[in-house]
Order: structure tokens, then C-alpha cells, then sequence
């Protein structure tokens, strides 16, 4: 009886002219969207190595130099393209590609792509996730919004009760019908984005189970919509009446829901501004040794207590540069302001999301957004933890630099080169992104939410529809 509700319904999903004409619109909106995605994800790519390398040249053929200068100088730590952005390329336009690394201080990342767009920017962009996200569910709510109203007008409950069928198969077959061919479009996508990605020249961290995963966690999503969209008609009176509420719905749910959680972290635990945070770290690296102060009041106790512990009267005769010493005890001191600093700034980050996620509970849209981010390894965290790795390149840096100088010259030669050897001993910035088992790992939160989104809406229609 199922698979004849099934089919009935099909037949009359498929009989639909809006039904054809909005899938087509779907189809060919997702097949753009993957190709477009395709093409920018090879170019970053291709960007992205041809940067890294000539960086790298740059750095191994300084020819010879003071360690210091070659220091300040500098490298870049460029942020890779992962291959699910092909699907959703989450924060990656506002949170940039580069991190210039340079001795004493800690720089952002910059050269995100969103400044360089234009104002038609704020339309948004043609992406996959943005169909996923938004454009299925309509498509979802086209489907199932008179699947029950329609037997109401057509007066057709009677001659389905006249044949026997319970309500629970009545609704599982209209449900089954309804999802079909959502999952059947939804995995047409998945499929050609692991073509494109399995053809592409370099296919990154790319992980099929990565991509299956997130399948399954859209899949879920979109059962979510089919339970609320269906329950909607079953207690709507008309057909009009199920559309507008399911429209409604869909607006608060993918729209007015994560605004308004959005707005309600960041007035919770904001952010210092720009100046304030600059502010509080220029007076902490004041309060301690000044690298290039040797007559600071810090550089004057670790210059006594070295004097003390080697029994001579004079940094020259100390056997090692007592310059290079303090430089690297001064950029020792300023990773640890910026540690300080940035530890607040990753506080208040943990602490907006923490109740962004305690607020996904009011939308099922939420958790899924957090959960394909950070598969995609294009959320927020993924980030924080890239900036983090190139701050730890950045102090080892510092640290082989200022050690060369310390060994290799003496107190006050400023005149001391280098050899070109010495660059090649800092080795090329490389960082690995979370892979699945961490992602599940910090999102079980969301994971569970969605879970529980689909168990209580599941279980509702199939309460109230089990009597017809």
C-alpha cells in the first residue's frame, strides 16, 4: 500500500508544470553553481602555488644577509583552498588568504576576496550551499505544502479510509514521495562535486567519507522541512493557507533565526574594537623588554644577572651576541602579548558561538549551517586554528634567526652576514586543516540538535496523522 501511495503521489509531483519548471530552475541553478565553483576553486589553487613557491624562492635566495634583516623582511604564510569549499565556501571571502610574518609582531590575515567585490556583492553569490540551504527547502515546501490539503478539497479522505489504509502508511508514503526526489537531486549534486574534484589537478584534503557525511547531515536537514512542511498541511484548512504558513516558516527559519542569534552573541560577548585591542597590546609589550632597547629597565636585569652568571664586566666579553640574546628575549615577550590578547579575542569567539549553538535550537537551520562550514573546513574555527599554526611558524622563525646571530656574531657587529644556508633551515610554512573524526568531534553539539530536530518533528506528524 506504501509503494502505491508512492507512486500516486509521484505521478502527481511529476503531473505538475510548477514542479517541473522549478526543478529545472533548481537543476540548472545548481549545475552553474558547481561549475562556477569549480573554476574559482582551480584558480585559487593555481594562485595559491604559485604564490607559495614564488614566496619561497624569494626567501631561499636572499643571498647573504643579516639574520635580523632577513627577519623583518619576512615571509607569508598562505592559507590553502580546501576542496568541499566547492560546495560551501563559508567564511573563507571575509577572512583572507595570507598572513605576512614578520619579527615582533603578529599580523591578521588579509587580501579576503569580499573587498574586493563590489557593492552587487550584498545580492549574494551563486553558490551550492546557498542552494542547499535555502533554495531546496522551497523546493521542498512546492512539493508537500497541499499533499494533505488536497485530499481535504478534493474530498479524497473518505475514499482513501473506504480502502483501508491507515494513517501512518497514508503519511509515510506521502513523506517518501515528497523527500525522493529531493535526496535524488541533492546526491546528483554530491556526485558531480566528487567528479569535478576527482578530475581536478590537485584534489588537497579531499575525503569521500568527508563528502558522504555531508550528504547525510543535508539529507537530514532536508527530512527536517519534509516533517514541518507536511505537518503544515495536514493541519492547514487550504491549500493557501499551507503555503503562506510553510513560506512563513521557511523565512524565520533560514533567515530571521540566524540574525537574530547572530546579533544576540555579539551583543552578549562583543568584540574589542581595532584600537582598543592594538591599544592593550602596545602597552603590554611596553610594560616588558624592548628588543631593540638595550637600555631598557628589563634589558638592564637580564644584562646584570648574565654578567653575574659568566663573571665578566661587560656585554662584549660575553660569549655570544648579546644583541641577538635580546632580541630574542624581546620576541619572546611579545608572543606572549600577543598570546594574551589573542587568547581574549579566541574567548569571546568560543563564547558567541557557544550561544549561537545554544540558540540553533530555535532553527534547524543553524546546526546545519555549523556542521557543513566545518566539514568544509570553511568555518571560523578552522581559521582561528590556521592563524594559530602560522603564529607558531612565525616564532620558530624568530627564534632560528636571532639563534644565528646570537652564535655566529659578536656584541655590536651589525655588519655580520648570514649565509644563504641559513634560510633554507626554516623550513616552508605547511598547515593540515582538522579532518573528519576532529570536525564530528566538536560539532556532536549540532549533530545531536539536528538529531533531535528530526526525532520531535518525525514523531509529531505521525501522531497527529495517525488518525485520518
Amino acid at each position: 500500500m506504501i509503494r502505491k501511495i508512492i507512486v500516486k503521489e509521484s505521478k502527481e509531483i511529476l503531473r505538475d508544470g510548477r514542479f517541473k519548471i522549478a526543478l529545472g530552475i533548481v537543476l540548472v541553478l545548481l549545475a552553474l553553481a558547481v561549475f562556477i565553483g569549480a573554476k574559482q576553486y582551480q584558480n585559487t589553487q593555481d594562485q595559491y602555488r604559485e604564490a607559495e613557491n614564488h614566496e619561497r624562492n624569494m626567501w631561499l635566495n636572499q643571498g647573504e644577509k643579516n639574520p635580523h634583516s632577513a627577519a623583518h623582511y619576512g615571509t607569508y604564510a598562505f592559507k590553502p583552498k580546501y576542496p568541499l569549499s566547492l560546495i560551501d565556501q563559508g567564511v573563507d571571502k571575509y577572512t583572507g588568504v595570507s598572513i605576512y610574518l614578520e619579527a615582533h609582531k603578529r599580523n591578521e590575515a588579509q587580501f579576503s576576496a569580499a573587498s574586493d567585490q563590489t557593492g552587487l556583492s550584498r545580492f549574494g553569490d551563486l553558490t551550492p550551499d546557498f542552494i542547499l540551504l535555502f533554495i531546496v527547502p522551497l523546493l521542498i515546501i512546492l512539493i508537500g505544502y497541499n499533499s494533505f490539503t488536497k485530499e481535504k478539497e478534493n474530498g479524497t479522505f473518505s475514499l482513501l479510509k473506504s480502502q483501508g489504509i491507515s494513517g501512518f502508511k497514508l503519511s509515510l508514503g506521502k513523506w517518501l514521495a515528497t523527500l525522493l526526489p529531493i535526496a535524488v537531486i541533492t546526491a546528483l549534486l554530491f556526485v558531480l562535486a566528487a567528479i569535478i574534484l576527482s578530475t581536478l589537478k590537485d584534489f588537497g584534503n579531499f575525503h569521500v567519507a568527508t563528502l558522504l557525511t555531508l550528504f547525510l547531515v543535508y539529507l537530514l536537514y532536508y527530512m527536517v522541512f519534509t516533517n514541518l512542511v507536511l505537518f503544515v498541511s495536514y493541519k492547514a484548512k487550504n491549500s493557501g493557507i499551507s503555503l503562506v504558513v510553510c513560506l512563513t516558516l521557511w523565512i524565520i527559519a533560514c533567515f530571521v533565526a540566524p540574525k537574530t542569534a547572530s546579533n544576540f552573541a555579539d551583543k552578549k560577548y562583543p568584540y574589542p574594537t581595532r584600537q582598543e585591542f592594538a591599544t592593550n597590546v602596545l602597552k603590554d609589550k611596553e610594560a616588558g623588554l624592548d628588543g631593540h632597547n638595550p637600555f631598557s629597565k628589563e634589558a638592564k636585569r637580564i644584562e646584570e644577572n648574565l654578567l653575574k652568571e659568566h663573571g665578566v664586566d661587560s656585554v662584549e666579553k660575553l660569549p655570544f651576541n648579546f644583541d641577538g640574546y635580546i632580541m630574542q628575549k624581546g620576541e619572546e615577550h611579545e608572543a606572549e602579548v600577543y598570546f594574551k590578547h589573542y587568547k581574549v579575542l579566541k574567548e569571546q569567539f568560543y563564547n558567541q558561538t557557544k550561544t549561537y549553538r545554544t540558540l540553533a535550537a530555535i532553527s534547524p537551520f543553524l546546526p546545519v549551517r555549523f556542521l557543513s562550514m566545518s566539514l568544509a573546513n570553511t568555518d571560523y574555527e578552522t581559521h582561528w586554528s590556521f592563524a594559530d599554526a602560522a603564529e607558531k611558524h612565525r616564532v620558530a622563525m624568530q627564534a632560528v634567526l636571532n639563534g644565528d646571530l646570537v652564535e655566529n656574531s659578536k656584541t655590536g657587529d651589525w655588519d655580520y652576514l648570514a649565509q644563504p644556508e641559513l634560510w633554507e633551515k626554516i623550513p616552508a610554512f605547511s598547515y593540515e586543516p582538522p579532518g573528519l573524526s576532529e570536525n564530528l568531534r566538536r560539532n556532536t553539539g549540532n549533530l545531536a540538535l539536528l538529531g533531535i530536530w528530526f526525532a520531535i518533528t518525525f514523531s509529531i506528524l505521525f501522531v497527529v496523522t495517525k488518525k485520518i
